[in-house]
């Protein structure tokens, strides 16, 4: 990948909140060395809402295994989890 923005990605994690949804997801993340750029998070009438912008440079895994992985982690959490790449959520964004 040449550039940053190829490298990056962002991430939606959206559900009920309860204790260990940031530390189960940051886990993850650094189990792929996938480095936390930039992360938002709020409680929305006890749902938990974050949103990640995410560095996959040093990932040594391919983004499908990657990504399969992170759904695993949706299902063990109860939680809805999207990953995406940076220039797709843009254009997806773009009007």
């Amino acid at each position: 990948m040449e550039n940053n923005e190829n490298n990056q990605i962002i991430i939606t994690v959206t559900g009920k909140d309860k204790v260990g949804i940031v530390s189960s997801v940051s886990n993850s993340l650094a189990e792929h060395k996938v480095n936390i750029e930039d992360i938002k998070q709020t409680i929305m009438q006890d749902n938990f809402v974050m949103i990640m912008l995410c560095n996959i440079e040093k990932m040594e895994v391919s983004f499908k295994e990657f990504k399969d992985d992170i759904l695993k982690l949706s299902d063990e959490l109860g939680m809805e989890i999207w990953v995406q790449k940076k220039e797709i959520f843009d254009k997806m964004h773009t009007i």
